[in-house]
Parts: C-alpha cells; structure tokens; sequence
C-alpha cells in the first residue's frame, strides 16, 4: 500500500499504522548507533546497508535542519 491509500482507509489501525512505522525505523536508527551497528534497508528496490557512522552523520544534519 501506498502513503495515501494508508491515510484513506476505513480502519483507524491501518490509518495509524504509517506513524507506528515511521516511529519503530527511527527507534531502529537510534538502537543502532547506540549499539554501533548498522542497519539494513530496501531503497529503491535495493538493499542496502548503512553504517552507524552513516545513521550518527544523517541524524546530526536533521538536527541541524530543525
């Protein structure tokens, strides 16, 4: 399912289940620099790894976006 799709459904758990995901990956995110291990992620169709240095770089710059 799409974003969109999720937003219209009928049931509210399935409307909230977009914000619980995003939620868990970026609880994921921190476990995984705290713990200096990667993570592993489907982009584009690929998987790819990514690094706790890689997660620690990425959320410093969000954080100065904020």
């Amino acid at each position: 399912m799409k974003s969109q799709d999720l937003s219209q459904a009928k049931d509210p758990d399935l409307r909230a289940s977009l914000a619980a995901i995003q939620r868990a990956a970026q609880l994921a995110r921190r476990t995984a620099i705290q713990t200096e291990t990667g993570i592993v992620i489907v982009r584009d169709g690929k998987i790819v790894h990514i690094s706790a240095e890689e997660l620690r770089r990425d959320a410093s710059e969000e954080n100065q976006n904020d």
